[in-house]
């Protein structure tokens, strides 16, 4: 529920700013694609606590990375659309773009996690 309220919240923001994105589809889209990342996103198997896997782990570091992109940016869209503020065009592309970078990370981080044996 998390991911798609975050989805909702950038979905709104870029819709509002840029009118070929004012769809009830993008809104959709951005919801599932945050339902899904956060899904598999935030509950990673972890790799076992000893020596022969002492490195990071590539899918929680990737997990963690595109939570943190993911939620910056629906708090950021937030607050442009409480603030009513008006940014410029190259933010509100900016903010789709992290989200989705965001989300994207979390996607294949739980596919990851979820494939290593």
């Amino acid at each position: 529920m998390a991911g798609a309220a975050c989805g909702l919240f950038v979905g709104a923001y870029v819709g509002s700013a840029i009118p070929v994105l004012t769809t009830q589809g993008f809104l959709v889209l951005m919801m599932a694609l945050g339902a899904v990342g956060f899904y598999l996103g935030i509950d990673t198997p972890q790799l076992p606590f000893d020596e022969a896997h002492s490195a990071i782990d590539a899918a929680e570091f990737l997990s963690s990375a595109g939570t943190l992109c993911a939620t910056l940016t629906a708090l950021a869209s937030v607050a442009v659309i409480v603030l009513r503020l008006d940014p410029h065009l190259a933010w509100t592309w900016l903010s789709l773009f992290g989200w989705v970078g965001g989300v994207a990370m979390q996607i294949v981080a739980g596919a990851k996690a979820r494939m290593r044996k």
